[in-house]
This record gives structure tokens, C-alpha cells and sequence, in this order.
């Protein structure tokens, strides 16, 4: 079995600072990353989704962590297709597009040179994490209207095209990649390329529901799970995340997670019910039942699970899908790699 990490998709979102988690003495953003990093072995970055990092933040976090340490770093708007603020792009190519600073920006409103120079400034500002072996992967979450296709699936390769030799993963947010027709289908695609699939705990029944599949179709295997809040439809992040996993459900999810470690060399396990301090004791107690089960006879020092933290599944609206996927295939050596 691969190592599991276990974190969370926020370590800097308000309520999480109000909810007395941290120490008084974490009272800067410095001590904060640091205190973080000394409870979950991996955090992944969301902010990255609603504004490009600078280089100097990133080599910040990079510097504020131990070695080991893992980034998950959520792609920037506009290159998964959701609308895009304008001033969330950098100033300089914000002002050559001359866009009305109150409509939103999709990748069909920029010209293939400013969206290739997006790429390349924010590819280029995680370096630092990359060359450090701190980078564990680019998430691409694609919205709702980026439906199974072709033209589709030839983007996703030039995501991870892009991207290499940064390491990428994959979540849908519309049903029909995942759906009983084309399920089988998404993952063979995944694994031939080597892209992770990110598996998701959500909401059913909305247009962006998918179901809770697991499936390692690369060397890496995430789960991201969102909660089951009654208001997933809010624009209100307190209410869309807050919800708190129960014992049982937990327990599940971690049966389900030792297994799918079986088909991974790592496997990355992300709290994103961030409201309070729900998803780090979430995180916390996770961590301890997946190691309670366990270790394998034989496993060794892979079996084990990276040291987490303290205490903290599927939601009790419906049972998790089983296990799915048609596994990693023989791949050639990769290169290294280091909310919403």
C-alpha cells in the first residue's frame, strides 16, 4: 500500500481563524502555514483558483514548510473555463484586453497570446514548489458545461501537456464523464495518459453532482470531499461547506481509501468542508482510523500513513459507488514531482 496523506483544501479561510483552532501565538500568516504544516503532511491551495500566485508567495509557502511537505495547487479560472474576474488577471495583461472591470472573462474573450502568457506566469510561479519536490499536482476542476468529448479530452491532454513535467489530476463536474455509459471509459482515458482522477464525496442530484467513485488511474490517487450540505447551491462558502462528517461515515471513507492505496504510490485525501475548523478535525480523526485499521502484513514502511495531526465518508445521504477503474497501466518513468 502507497503512503496516504491526509490535509485540507484551506488553512487561511475566515471562519477557520475565528473558530480558535490555531494558538494565539499563530497570529501571522508565517506562523499559521507553520503551525498547519506541523498537524497534516499536505494542504492543498484554492486561491490559486480565483487569482494567479506571485512568485514571492509561493516561495514563502515553500519556505514556511518542512521538506516533506506537499502542496495540491487548484489551476488557475481561466484555464479550466469558469469565468474569470478581470482584475484577477495580472494588471499589465488586463489593461492590453481593455475588458470592462465588471464582466466576467472566459477563454473565448482572450486572445490565444494573453492565455498562453497566463500560462506561463502561472506555471512559472510554481516552480519553486516543483524543484523543491513540494508540488504534489496541478488540480484542473472543470465546471458543469465541460461535458465527454473529444475536443474535451484533447484539452485535458494539453492541460497536462502544459503542465509537464508538474504533475496534474482531474475533477469532472459534469455527470456525463462519470455516468454508467462512459464511466469505464474516463478512467481507460486517465489511466493511457497518466492523469490522476480525483475522486469526489458531494451533493447528489445537482446539474455538477458526480458520484463517488474511486479509481487510481496514475501513481497518484486523490479524494476531495465536499461535505453534503442542504445549501451546495449557495454562494455563501460558510453555508455551501458546512457540514461535518459523522464517525461512521468516516470510517467508510477510510476502509475505501486503504483499498484504493493498494492501486497507488501515493494517495492525497482533502477535507474541503471548510467552515470553522470542521475539515481539520475531520482530517485529524480520518487519519486516525485509517491508521487504526492497520497495517498490512508485509507493507512496510509504504503501509504507513505520514503523520497527520490530531483528531477531527460518504454523506448519510446515500452510500459511496464501489470501487471503479481499470487500474495504472505500464507507463514509462514519470518525472518527479515535488475550495470549490
Amino acid at each position: 500500500m502507497g503512503r496516504i496523506l491526509v490535509g485540507t483544501a484551506s488553512w487561511t479561510h475566515r471562519s477557520l481563524l475565528e473558530s480558535g483552532w490555531y494558538p494565539d501565538d499563530a497570529s501571522t500568516p508565517a506562523k499559521r502555514l507553520a503551525y498547519y504544516a506541523t498537524r497534516f503532511p499536505i494542504a492543498e491551495v484554492d486561491a490559486t483558483y480565483y487569482h494567479p500566485p506571485s512568485l514571492s508567495t509561493v516561495e514563502a509557502w515553500r519556505d514556511r514548510t518542512p521538506p516533506e511537505f506537499t502542496f495540491d495547487i487548484k489551476a488557475f479560472s481561466l484555464l479550466t473555463g469558469h469565468p474569470t474576474r478581470p482584475a484577477a488577471l495580472y494588471k499589465d495583461l488586463r489593461e492590453s484586453l481593455g475588458a470592462p472591470p465588471q464582466r466576467n472573462l472566459y477563454p473565448k474573450d482572450v486572445p490565444p497570446e494573453i492565455t498562453d502568457e497566463v500560462w506561463r506566469r502561472f506555471l512559472g510561479a510554481l516552480e519553486p514548489l516543483h524543484e523543491a519536490g513540494k508540488l504534489g499536482a496541478v488540480l484542473f476542476q472543470f465546471p458543469p458545461w465541460f461535458p465527454i468529448g473529444e475536443g474535451n479530452r484533447r484539452y485535458i491532454l494539453e492541460c497536462a501537456r502544459r503542465c509537464a513535467p508538474m504533475r496534474v489530476s482531474v475533477e469532472f463536474r459534469n455527470h456525463t464523464w462519470m455516468d454508467e455509459e462512459n464511466r469505464e471509459d474516463t478512467l481507460a482515458f486517465l489511466a493511457k495518459h497518466d492523469l490522476a482522477y480525483v475522486g469526489v464525496d458531494m451533493p447528489q442530484g445537482h446539474t455538477s453532482s458526480i458520484p463517488p467513485i474511486l479509481a487510481a488511474t496514475s501513481g497518484l490517487a486523490v479524494l476531495r470531499l465536499h461535505g453534503h450540505s442542504d445549501k451546495w447551491t449557495s454562494k455563501n462558502i460558510d453555508e455551501r461547506f458546512a457540514y461535518m462528517y459523522s464517525e461512521p461515515e468516516l470510517g467508510r471513507w477510510a476502509a475505501r481509501v486503504r483499498e484504493l492505496a493498494e492501486g497507488a504510490e501515493t494517495t492525497h485525501v482533502l477535507f474541503n468542508n471548510c467552515c470553522a475548523d470542521n475539515s481539520q478535525r475531520n482530517a485529524s480523526r480520518f487519519r486516525a482510523l485509517v491508521e487504526e485499521a492497520g497495517e498490512p502484513e508485509g507493507a512496510g514502511e509504504a503501509g504507513k500513513v505520514r503523520e497527520a495531526g490530531e483528531s477531527g465518508g460518504p454523506g448519510e445521504s446515500g452510500e459511496p459507488g464501489d470501487l471503479k477503474g481499470p487500474g495504472r497501466p505500464d507507463t514509462p518513468e514519470r518525472a518527479p514531482s515535488g475550495r470549490g
